[in-house]
């Protein structure tokens, strides 16, 4: 397994201080804008910008929105007579490997015509124009084999022209280039040698002794579900002793690398409005940010309802090609190729993440160590108050974002991250091999797989807020895609255990088993556990009462010791991070804690099945606009309307 390589630690795309050279240039370039018909006032805003943020005028002309990319390109190859071409044709453009550079910094691309020779399509800047326009005049016939174009003419061109190469590249590089840790086979040909021959020996153990064979299968589930309440019971006492963090970091000054934000987004037509007005709310240089809502191609309704919000310059739609398997983790590696910036996060399409999330990442990863590649931050439940679902699925995205991973980040174990809200240092997101695109619950994957190439993840403070599923159909659906993930996860871990251990070192290979396995032993086994306990109890209150033995004695404890202290433990771990507020929309819904443990049960056993005959199946869970942004916004124009009418 590859070593983390030497990751720069200090601010990509951040100018030092300003000197005359920086100040001449900007000069320079406003006189080149200034008669292209900009005026001056619009100038002098971009100009102070462009000098706080380390860009060019042009560059932050174009990110405002103040005017279009097609507008200002045309303008500039009018102005210098040239040629423009506002769309490439993809049949033009050759397919290799190298055009994909054209997706992060497009800036010339080949166009190979049926009946004429070869055409230079160019992406010109301001400063370069007229240089480029005088060498092309002495060149002679060089003048007519260019033509000037956008850089989204570029994009657009490159991502059609490539799409089935790079699809193919999604959906078999993990598995061709590191088999051992593709979820593609679901079971290797040892691992189903030897889960047949432990078949084997627990059957005729059992037919020679099945007292004796049920006995130990007992205590040993019980020891591991014992094992995992106990590290669950270390995360309280972590989180009552460490103290609530102050944020400090850079507001709106200085220069900051270009940040990529993507967004799976797949018939999700509805909740479009929501996820670009919380995209528009980032405190990040528009010209700094590179926004991606991925899409499948097939998705007309969703491509629809983004054409008609009318995104801004910063966003751009991919479309990616129908290919099988149809997940989530295919079409974020997809998207990965055309990354531009120093650092990624990913978001899903109902996401309302706080405001500086990303500056609280960014000042995470200038300040922290060179193996720190990832960023989780919390996901927050806003809807806790609409059903008894929602209330307990609150209560356990606190206890593990605001509990259990900060505790495993701050002791650099490793860490199963959320599907959204991770950030990345793109360098090493690159390297590992992205998402595992058979993989249905990638995001736990990748944390493990980043961790045995040695990286290091830790969390953030500032949240990202989304709902839950208010019923239980919805619930049920979800959760059994995640626990088949974790199943395809811990055999991907287990493929190769020694390899593993040795990789991860044997304390947090042991913690994972107790995060990953311990998670679906302790579901698969609930069930078991009550209804032993419940006999047991059934059989004391006989009279006359049996008296049991010593081994039957000690279980029953542990059982009841397990499933009373898993259920307290859930509550203390989820409730004690929780706001007032959230308790109050929480309420009593809470008691339903051992409910939703048979639910979880439950869905743990559809996903055993489902991984036998739907193994790549991704149940899509539907969603809507929040109704909590809706109630918000509804109180907003009240207020603003009962003030109207007040004065």
């Amino acid at each position: 397994m590859r070593r983390p390589s030497a990751l720069r630690n200090d601010r990509p795309g951040e100018r030092g201080p300003l000197g005359p050279d920086t100040t001449a240039s900007l000069r320079e370039e406003a006189r080149l804008l200034h008669t292209l018909g900009i005026s001056k006032p619009l100038m002098a805003r971009m100009a102070r910008t462009a000098m706080q943020r380390g860009t060019t005028i042009e560059q932050e002309l174009l990110s405002s929105g103040e005017i279009e990319e097609d507008a200002y390109f045309a303008g500039l190859a009018r102005m210098y007579g040239l040629p423009f071409l506002a769309e490439i044709p993809a049949e033009l453009v050759d397919d290799h490997r190298a055009i994909d550079s054209q997706l992060t910094e497009p800036r010339m691309l080949r166009l190979h015509y049926p009946d004429r020779p070869p055409v230079m399509a160019l992406v010109p800047t301001i400063t370069q124009i007229e240089s480029m326009n005088a060498r092309l005049k002495r060149s002679g016939n060089l003048a007519e084999a260019c033509v000037t174009t956008t850089p989204s003419a570029i994009r657009r061109a490159v991502w059609q022209v490539g799409e089935e190469r790079r699809a193919h590249h999604a959906v078999h590089q993990l598995f061709e280039t590191a088999r051992p840790l593709s979820a593609r086979l679901v079971v290797t040909g040892d691992q189903g040698f030897l889960a047949g021959l432990f078949l084997s020996v627990v059957t005729l153990a059992a037919t020679i002794a099945p007292y004796l064979s049920l006995s130990l299968a007992h205590f040993l589930v019980s020891a591991f579900h014992l094992g995992g309440l106990f590290l669950r019971l270390f995360v309280v006492a972590y989180g009552q002793n460490q103290p609530v963090r102050k944020l400090a970091f850079e507001g709106d000054a200085g220069a900051v690398p270009i940040y990529t934000v993507m967004v799976a987004i797949y018939r999700e037509a509805a909740v479009v409005p929501q996820l670009l007005a919380a995209l528009d709310a980032l405190d990040w240089p528009k010209s700094r940010l590179d926004i991606k809502l991925v899409c499948e191609a097939d998705d007309a309704e969703t491509l629809a309802a983004i054409r008609a919000a009318g995104p801004g310059p910063h966003i751009e739609v991919i479309a990616v090609p129908s290919m099988a398997p149809r997940t989530k983790p295919k079409a974020l590696t997809y998207a990965l190729a055309g990354a531009r910036g120093s650092f990624v996060t990913i978001y899903d399409a109902e996401d309302r993440p706080h405001p500086q999330q990303l500056r609280e990442a960014y000042h995470g990863f200038c300040m922290g160590p060179p193996d720190l590649v990832c960023l989780q931050a919390p996901l927050v439940i806003a809807n806790a108050g609409e059903s008894w679902v929602s209330a307990i699925f609150a209560l356990e995205y606190s206890a593990l974002f605001r509990r259990l991973l900060p505790a495993l980040g701050f002791h650099r174990m490793p860490l199963p991250l959320g599907g959204t809200s991770n950030h990345f240092r793109a360098q090493a997101l690159i390297e590992s091999g992205g998402w595992d695109p058979y993989n249905v619950t990638e995001d736990a994957d990748l944390g493990m797989r980043l961790y045995r190439m040695g990286y290091r993840a830790a969390t953030l403070t500032l949240p990202t807020f989304e709902d839950a599923p208010v019923n239980f159909r919805v619930w049920l659906g979800q959760r059994t895609r995640w626990y088949k993930g974790w199943l395809q996860t811990w055999l991907v871990m287990m493929r190769q255990p020694i390899r593993t251990c040795r990789e991860m070192g044997w304390l947090s290979f042991l913690v994972s088993q107790l995060l990953v396995g311990g998670m679906l032993v302790a579901a698969l086994s609930h069930p078991g556990m009550l209804i032993f306990v419940t006999l047991s109890i059934l059989s004391l209150m006989q009279i006359p009462a049996p008296q049991p033995g010593v081994f039957t004695s000690m279980m029953l404890g542990i059982d009841i010791f397990n499933i009373i202290g898993s259920y307290a433990v859930f509550f203390a771990l989820g409730a004690t991070p929780m706001t007032d507020r959230e308790k109050h929309g929480m309420g009593w819904k809470w008691a339903m804690i051992p409910v939703y443990w048979m639910g979880v049960s439950l869905a743990a056993w559809k996903a055993v099945i489902e991984l036998r005959l739907r193994p790549f199946y991704w149940n899509k869970t539907p969603h809507s606009p929040s109704r909590v942004v809706i109630d918000q916004r509804r109180n907003s124009l009240a207020t603003a309307t009962s003030s109207s009418e007040s004065a």
